[in-house]
């Protein structure tokens, strides 16, 4: 009999960015594979840096429903909101089909919910506010897809770990050494209370001493500078549009309104999703 089988999906935080080892990345999903089972673990990690919805529906998805996992972890939005393209319609879209697609094979399904990127980077207020409520928007999405296909859904988008600095790498977007057995940990006790995993817990504690302050500055100034820029060129146009939309309705008193309307977009695309649910049990029938 095959040992079980874990795979993981999504961008460069389950790529493991910020917890180097040797001449790669680890990261929370391979610290995590490790406590799955007291046997053997068949993990594959098919993230990618930078990767958004739709490019795990399209690559990623395939190649996981190949490998017929026991558990999949999917956890993946923050790149879609760091994009011109950003669409709450099309992100649920997305999440609803690749989700639907492993429980379908009957997987465990992994998922959570992240601090936005604009607040974790220290930006103005202005331009941190936009960005924040397309992470709440995503956010909001996956709580609802995760509760429809009894995801093992982790709350990280809030709590201590946010704001305590030995959890983050220098670049502020990825977490440390530190910051991802945290997220392992953390999964691993949803997966025990299911009685999922069998094996030992992923220690919290760091097997390497944090690097010092001018080595992160430095990669900050050369690495990590350049993962930013390539991520954000094609968004800040539309960004600076969106802050200053942001200071005129924070002007007229109606910030109000930028929340409504986030708000309603998610709920039109989670009632769009069960419409197509209810017509798709309809011709089944």
């Amino acid at each position: 009999m095959r040992g079980l089988r874990f795979v993981a999906l999504g961008d460069s935080l389950t790529e493991g960015v910020g917890d180097p080892v040797g001449d790669g990345w680890r990261g929370w999903a391979a610290l995590l594979a490790d406590g799955l089972s007291r046997a053997d673990v068949d993990f594959t990690n098919l993230a990618v840096s930078g990767a958004q919805t739709r490019d795990v529906l399209e690559r990623q998805l395939p190649a996981g429903l190949a490998l017929r996992p026991d558990v999949v972890s999917v956890v993946v939005g923050v790149n879609d909101t760091l994009r011109c393209t950003f669409d709450i319609h099309a992100v649920a879209a997305r999440l609803d089909t690749i989700y639907a697609a492993f429980r379908a094979q009957g997987a465990v399904l992994l998922t959570a919910c992240l601090p936005d990127p604009g607040t974790m980077l220290g930006l103005p207020g202005a331009l941190a506010r936009p960005l924040a409520r397309r992470q709440r928007a995503v956010n909001a999405v996956v709580h609802a897809l995760s509760e429809r296909y009894g995801a093992l859904h982790l709350h990280a988008a809030e709590g201590a770990w946010t704001t305590e600095r030995a959890m983050w790498s220098a670049d502020r977007l990825h977490p440390s050494e530190r910051g991802h057995r945290q997220l392992a940990v953390r999964f691993h006790e949803l997966l025990v209370e299911r009685a999922v995993a069998s094996g030992v817990a992923p220690s919290a504690e760091p097997e390497l001493p944090a690097p010092a302050k001018s080595a992160s500055l430095w990669w900050l100034a050369t690495a990590g500078t350049g993962w930013v820029v390539r991520r954000c060129t094609d968004l800040l146009p539309q960004l600076v549009t969106l802050a200053v939309d942001e200071m005129r309705h924070r002007a007229r008193g109606t910030s109000g309104r930028l929340d409504l309307r986030a708000t309603h977009a998610v709920s039109m695309a989670l009632a769009a999703l069960s419409v197509a649910s209810g017509e798709q049990h309809v011709e089944a029938a």
